[in-house]
């Protein structure tokens, strides 16, 4: 089962941020929490809870946007637009994995604050990030498989009615062979639309990727005192959750989920950053941004966060799309969706100096 393999997944991210002891890492002098004319406590906190609720409302309003689209003919998921904007969004989710989280994890796991052995003489970001890609192809893979075998069995997975109550035209595999439907019929007994259980296992993957990184962030923010970052870090956040939430919405889109599952996906993408927050400031006495407890722990859940995130925008939304038939059959098509790839990448890489 598709949900089983994800939790495993989940468990691996905890296993890899477990293992370094404490005896691996030195804590010199420099290394210290500094103060300076911006670190206070008492001006920082109303900051932090704006943040909350900002944050809340953006990651909100992103997520939410591509499922009202049905609404709008020009943004269906069968339409030119939609593949555009969809590029868009995997260009934002493909810029976080390489401008934001790898880079972070970089700094953390070469910091000074470090031993000299092991954290400065083997690339764990590297290493963690690519144990991460083949972790999330295995999961992709066997989830993809299993589903497909529980629902040829006769378990037909569950799909959610378009706006007017007309069912919607599915392409339906079955052993092997193609069977087309081209009159709104419902899959036989024994069949299962392939290009749908793709569709829901990349939703459910990209969302643990991306709630995984939105708990560090939100939990770096909510520790920090210092008024003078936060500001801005409080900004680039929200356009970051907003426009990366806009590529989760449109994976559930496509994922067809009933009304239950896709609130579910939305309130955990939409209240981790915040539960994060929270979570940093009822730490924010005893969690050291610069302790190597703190810079082994979230350095190797944000390269396993960037392996994740990079994997999935490549893999399962920029090249499922480019590869099939729909940009295939028109070069024109193509260049609006690599120009589209190229400003979504490029904005979110802009807002790596700030975030």
């Amino acid at each position: 089962m598709a949900s089983l393999y994800v939790r495993l997944f989940s468990i691996f991210l905890l296993i890899i941020c477990i293992f370094p002891p404490q005896a691996l890492s030195v804590v010199p002098e420099e290394c210290q929490t500094k103060t300076d004319g911006c670190t206070n406590k008492e001006k920082a906190l109303p900051l932090k809870v704006i943040a909350i609720f900002s944050i809340l409302i953006a990651s909100v309003i992103g997520v939410c946007s591509p499922l009202f689209t049905r609404s709008i003919p020009a943004l269906n998921p069968d339409r030119n637009l939609f593949v555009i904007v969809k590029c868009f969004a995997a260009g934002i989710i493909l810029a976080t994995g390489f401008m934001h989280v790898l880079p972070d994890s970089f700094n953390m796991l070469s910091s000074r604050c470090l031993k000299e052995n092991p954290w400065h003489k083997f690339p764990f970001t590297g290493f963690v990030a690519m144990l991460s890609a083949i972790v999330t192809l295995m999961v992709d893979s066997m989830a993809t498989s299993i589903y497909t075998k529980k629902c040829n069995n006769g378990v037909i997975p569950e799909v959610a009615s378009p706006v007017g109550g007309v069912q919607q035209e599915m392409v339906v595999v079955n052993v092997g062979q193609f069977h087309g439907h081209h009159h709104g019929l419902k899959p036989a007994p024994g069949t299962v639309d392939q290009q749908l259980l793709r569709y829901r296992v990349v939703a459910m993957v990209l969302e643990l990727g991306i709630v995984v990184h939105s708990v560090v962030i939100g939990l770096s923010l909510g520790a920090s005192n210092n008024t003078c970052s936060i500001k801005g870090l409080v900004a680039a956040l929200c356009f970051h959750q907003m426009f990366e939430g806009m590529g989760l919405g449109g994976c559930i889109l496509q994922a067809e989920y009933k009304t239950m599952k896709k609130f579910i996906l939305v309130f955990f993408f939409s209240v981790t950053t915040p539960f994060g927050i929270a979570l940093g400031i009822a730490l924010a006495n005893t969690y050291k941004e610069n302790s190597p407890t703190a810079l082994i722990t979230v350095g190797l859940l944000n390269a396993s966060s960037a392996g994740l995130l990079i994997y999935m925008a490549l893999v399962d939304l920029l090249a499922a799309d480019f590869m099939g038939s729909k940009l295939q059959a028109s070069v024109k098509l193509q260049i609006k969706s690599y120009v589209a790839v190229l400003l979504g990448a490029g904005g979110m890489s802009v807002m790596a100096k700030w975030a």
